[in-house]
């Protein structure tokens, strides 16, 4: 399926409009991550007591219910929770309530708690359908071991790029790949959203789908590079002819992939929404970074090169 029939777009023309279009975005990451004291971590990673609730009508379980925020977190403040983080999980009737680390929620306090709504709603049913408690010290490791997961990922991936390219073609994918982490991380650190496990998970998901992307194209670059560059002397030309015969598949390849995400982030409950709006996020970015951040990277490359070339001749 072919979207572009002979697409003969310059993108190398306005590769340094692209470059500073992701330097601002990048930019606008690490000031947003600074301002927020950096990514707003789970409590997979800063300790603490997750809680599940679900309310029902005891008389019609099957009806729906809007249960206040507001009020679960009077019953919850009576109960020495007040710092608790609530919210409503998928449906009005359902609550997660995120409790501080310093807390231990024990059997007998969740039994206060659901006196507590017993006396403000007489007629619904309380049910507790999780509860996880992951202490400080597992959270700081899980953080840590998310971090050198993400950044040994990079170094692999530069040394296999190095050994399957050059070493510029290394570099261009683990800046690319950089690029599209960072601003992902950005824009959950602006939206303030929480990383949790599965949005690491996600991230090295972007990782491998913005990495087959690139190296397609790098590919292309490679072959062109044995075959034109006798009659193309120009070496962006000959990059802007490698992007134009994978366009394409790159746009079809991220429109499918995209279909399939939006999906899981409509329809996939509150459990898979951080995960879905993180591949969504990468997805956008590393289809973008592909073209214009890799594939520019080598193309400034060679421009230093021979430029260097060129003085050290004179």
């Amino acid at each position: 399926m072919r979207l572009f029939q002979n697409p003969k777009y310059r993108f190398m023309a306005n590769r340094k409009k692209a470059l500073i279009f992701s330097g601002t975005l990048l930019l606008l990451s690490v000031v947003s991550l600074i301002v927020h004291g950096g990514p707003r971590f789970g409590i997979d990673f800063r300790g603490g007591t997750s809680i599940e609730l679900r309310f029902e009508d005891k008389a019609d379980p099957a009806k729906e219910l809007n249960i206040p925020i507001d009020q679960v977190r009077k019953v919850f403040s009576e109960a020495g929770l007040g710092r608790s983080t609530i919210k409503h999980f998928g449906s009005p009737q359902e609550i997660l309530v995120q409790v501080d680390v310093s807390k231990n929620i024990s059997d007998s306090l969740m039994a206060v708690i659901k006196s507590g709504f017993e006396k403000v709603y007489p007629d619904y049913q309380m049910i507790e359908r999780r509860r996880e408690t992951v202490g400080p010290t597992i959270g700081a490791e899980l953080k840590w071991k998310a971090l050198w997961a993400v950044l040994f990922s990079l170094l692999l991936i530069l040394v296999y790029i190095m050994f399957r390219f050059e070493l510029r073609f290394g570099v261009g994918a683990v800046l690319a790949l950089f690029h599209d982490i960072l601003i992902t991380l950005g824009v959950f650190s602006l939206f303030d959203i929480e990383i949790t496990t599965a949005v690491v998970a996600a991230l090295l998901t972007i990782v491998g789908y913005s990495l087959n992307d690139t190296i397609v194209v790098f590919d292309r670059i490679r072959e062109n590079l044995k075959t034109l560059h006798r009659k193309v002397s120009n070496y962006g030309d000959i990059v802007d002819t490698s992007l134009n015969e994978t366009l394409s598949r790159t746009v079809v390849t991220s429109l499918t992939t995209m279909l399939v995400v939006v999906i899981l982030y409509i329809f996939g409950g509150e459990i898979l929404k951080s995960f879905a709006f993180a591949l969504i996020c990468g997805i956008t970015v590393g289809t973008y970074s592909s073209i214009f951040v890799a594939s520019p990277i080598l193309v400034e490359w060679e421009t230093r090169k021979i430029a260097k070339a060129s003085g050290a001749k004179k």
